[in-house]
């Protein structure tokens, strides 16, 4: 059993991971802010905001962990263009502060970095599956900010902290905001079958294509890749958790309304497309398979039923 520190534990990837930490026998110790609720699947709840430096080497000092997995993070990407100060504090210094709470108070552990595969950014224009050594050009500060925070612990890394990077392209399920395509469209048909909505539904770019997993998929990679902390240094540094499967976003619209008994009219909301839109993110996992021999496992279908059921709960429960 390891001492597990999991930052951003409460969000939509934290608590998954918890739970699949705790259920693999992991002692799960959560970071969270002051006023977040303490995630059901954790054996320790901590409480700080990791911008304030001294809270978090507290924190990280009380927990003693084997190993960290750093999730905290400003994440959605139309809010880092709206405040890119507080993106910047949150995912750059906050990574900086976690970093130097561990060289005072656990110098040992192994850290994972949970980037993003947003730092490819124009880079996909090329058209092909991208591996971890394709050049990261990001199209937003959510990207930039991340890839910023790579750099910081790669710094660390060549001054002897043991960790891992790794860059999940697009994971969903259950549980995760709306503000996110899936669980915007799984959202609005839960309303619109319980005639709290009416039968429109409102889109951005339909066209695009992106690489999807279930979270589940991308948390049992992370605790494959926990792992490698018994191997020395003998490991990449970094590494894309990933399908290798481009997905239509009407693909899955059409999936999620097949899904439903209900009639829909599909309408573009100019506010819903992004600035930064590429046709295509696509990555290629042949290394991931190669260190770990993890695979995704969860159909798409069966993640998008899951994330549509969620939908349909808690719409019945506001009623």
């Amino acid at each position: 059993m390891q001492r597990i520190l999991v930052t951003g534990a409460n969000g939509f990837v934290g608590q998954v991971l918890c739970r699949t930490l705790q259920a693999s026998g992991h002692h799960v110790v959560a970071i969270v802010s002051s006023s977040a609720e303490s995630p059901a699947h954790a054996d320790q709840t901590l409480r700080c905001d990791i911008r304030d430096s001294d809270a978090l080497t507290r924190a990280v000092a009380d927990a003693a962990p084997t190993h960290v997995v750093h999730l905290a993070a400003i994440t959605h990407v139309p809010t880092s263009f709206k405040d890119p100060q507080l993106t910047w504090q949150t995912n750059v210094m906050g990574s900086v502060n976690l970093l130097q709470a561990m060289r005072q108070a656990a110098p040992e552990a192994f850290v994972m970095f949970v980037s993003s595969s947003e730092v490819y950014g124009a880079a996909f224009k090329q058209g092909i599956a991208l591996r971890e050594d394709a050049a990261c050009l990001p199209l937003n500060p959510y990207a930039a900010s991340k890839l910023a925070a790579e750099t910081a612990f790669n710094e660390y890394f060549r001054q002897g902290q043991p960790g891992v990077i790794v860059r999940p392209f697009n994971h969903i399920g259950a549980q995760q905001s709306a503000d996110f395509v899936t669980a915007s469209f799984a959202r609005q048909i839960a309303l619109i079958e319980a005639d709290k909505q009416p039968p429109v539904l409102h889109v951005g770019n339909l066209e695009a294509e992106r690489d999807f997993l279930d979270v589940q998929d991308v948390c049992d990679a992370y605790l494959s890749l926990l792992e490698l902390s018994s191997q020395g240094t003998s490991y990449p540094r970094c590494l894309n958790i990933c399908s290798g499967r481009p997905r239509r976003i009407q693909q899955i619209l059409d999936t999620l309304v097949g899904l439903s008994s209900c009639s829909v009219e599909v309408v573009q909301d100019p506010d819903r497309m992004r600035p930064s839109d590429i046709p295509s993110a696509t990555g290629e996992n042949s290394l991931i398979r190669q260190i770990t021999g993890w695979a995704p496992d969860i159909e798409l279908e069966q993640t998008l039923a899951n994330i549509l059921a969620y939908w349909r709960y808690q719409v019945n429960m506001a009623q």
